[in-house]
């Protein structure tokens, strides 16, 4: 068991990388050269919320330590807005410009394509709903022992 858990745990990683890539690739394909895949990510996630910079990375939408970095790029390149808090003074909410909302809708359509390569690849609706299952028992796993969050 110890040998599938750590090749599970390397291709999570690895998964993440090659995602990344993808998203790269999309964002060559939408010229959108003044942000990263991370940053795009991050649009995609952020969506129409307004949400803190804590409450990125406590809700799994934002893994590193330079959320502010990016956040700060983000802003420049004009995808989207930060200010204070009315309420927390030390906490700073962002949301999307037109800018950044017009990209994250742009988004869909690649997860859409790749959904369809998956369908090339005979991974059917079944394999993906069991691999989601795996994968939340073992978050749930960690979570009961204080690895994650």
């Amino acid at each position: 068991m110890s040998d599938h858990y750590l090749e599970v745990i390397s291709l999570i990683e690895r998964l993440h990388r090659q995602f990344l890539e993808v998203v790269k690739l999309e964002l060559d394909s939408l010229r959108a050269h003044d942000l990263n895949n991370v940053q795009a990510l991050l649009l995609f996630n952020i969506g129409d919320a307004d949400i803190s910079i804590g409450e990125l990375t406590s809700r799994g939408y934002y893994l590193g330590s330079n959320v502010s970095y990016n956040v700060k790029k983000l802003a420049e390149s004009g995808y989207l807005t930060y200010e204070r808090s009315e309420h927390d003074r030390r906490s700073m909410r962002v949301r999307l410009t037109r800018k950044g909302s017009t990209l994250r809708d742009r988004l869909p359509g690649m997860t859409g394509r790749q959904i369809a390569r998956l369908g090339q690849s005979q991974i059917i609706e079944t394999d993906l709903a069991n691999v989601v299952t795996t994968l939340q028992r073992i978050d749930r796993s960690w979570m009961r022992s204080g690895i994650s969050r």
